[in-house]
């Protein structure tokens, strides 16, 4: 069975270097020491999908070759689609548009010297919505990419913003998903939601343990509740983490707001299904899967192990054993991957 993960990193030193004054200050309580999750590069397969330490994701963020196929091959992993793991949009505004013209290049070569194993979703510059959308253009119609991820916001406000509605419909027009990834959450949330605990504590619940899930799905209910998806019919979106916390609140969200207070053409929940896949971003738990599964069907669900900060040991295994039918492995491990990302 052919397996394509869909949340898979790598790092460019340019968009790093241009938006590290930002991260640092958007990070207010993120330090490298000790936030990482346990477990090693040698993990067997008999391990589920374990954190690596930092200093070595680091390293591997920039390994798109042999090393990275190497792990990929002891894994049984066929295919990632590969995306920076540096958000585009914290660099200065005089120099997105050159460097993501850049980065994308430089991805494309990558994806070009092994096209049967990686293909690449876009950088944007978001701080100009106008060449963002003529940058997914020339990314998607020259350079063979499969679509684009979206890091956080990708400004001070959420995509649900009018001015990136020139990319929402460059999205829509050539029939590409953008991967709405999380990000670190709004300072004036962090402080006074997460603060006030032990210094790592706070880092975990307000990144990765809790806070940026909350504000991803959040931003991905408010596309939804814009009436962004009846605006843009043919909009797709990928959703980590088993949907970020949403599908767990879609039976709520539908109760309390119906279609005839929303305005939407479809309830919360139909307009989830049709517009917005999910992925488990390693999170590879069988309650988790079990719940996604009977909610959006296998459908709707696409494969992702998130590499390197999570390792590739036990990936297939978690799919192979999943109790459903042969037919819905396929699905989830490469058909609907390949089906909407026309591969």
């Amino acid at each position: 069975m052919r397996i394509i993960t869909v949340e898979e990193h790598i790092g460019d030193q340019g968009l790093f270097k241009a938006g590290q004054a930002k991260q640092q200050a958007n990070a207010a309580y993120f330090t490298e020491v000790g936030t990482s999750f346990r477990g090693s590069l040698d993990d067997g397969d008999d391990k589920l999908p374990m954190g690596l330490d930092f200093r070595t994701t680091n390293g591997l963020l920039l390994e798109t070759g042999e090393e990275r196929i190497a792990q990929m091959d002891k894994h049984a992993i066929d295919m990632q689609v590969l995306s920076y793991s540096n958000p585009a949009q914290d660099a200065p505004p005089d120099e997105a548009i050159d460097l993501t013209r850049r980065a994308n290049d430089k991805l494309a070569e990558k994806v070009q010297a092994a096209p049967t194993r990686f293909q690449g979703f876009a950088a944007l510059p978001w701080q100009h919505p106008e060449a963002a959308a003529a940058e997914l253009e020339r990314a998607v119609k020259d350079l063979g990419f499969v679509g684009t991820l979206l890091i956080g916001r990708p400004a001070g406000v959420f995509l649900d913003d009018p001015q990136f509605e020139p990319v929402l419909a460059k999205l829509n027009e050539l029939r590409v998903p953008i991967y709405m990834h999380p990000g670190y959450p709004l300072p004036q949330v962090q402080i006074p939601y997460y603060g006030g605990l032990d210094t790592e504590v706070t880092a975990r619940l307000s990144l990765f343990g809790w806070g940026w899930h909350n504000e991803a799905g959040v931003h991905l209910l408010r596309v939804l509740l814009s009436k962004k998806f009846d605006q843009f019919p043919n909009l797709q979106v990928i959703s980590g983490h088993w949907g970020e916390m949403v599908p767990f609140y879609l039976q709520r969200l539908d109760d309390t707001m119906p279609q005839e207070m929303t305005g939407l053409s479809k309830s919360i929940t139909g307009t989830f299904k049709e517009h917005v896949y999910v992925t488990p971003s390693g999170m590879m738990n069988l309650p988790h899967f079990q719940f996604i599964h009977s909610v959006v069907g296998a459908e709707r669900i696409l494969y992702s192990v998130d590499y390197p900060y999570l390792t590739m040991a036990g990936a297939r295994r978690f799919l192979e054993s999943l109790p459903i039918s042969h037919e819905d492995k396929e699905k989830i491990a490469h058909k609907n991957a390949e089906g909407l990302l026309h591969l």
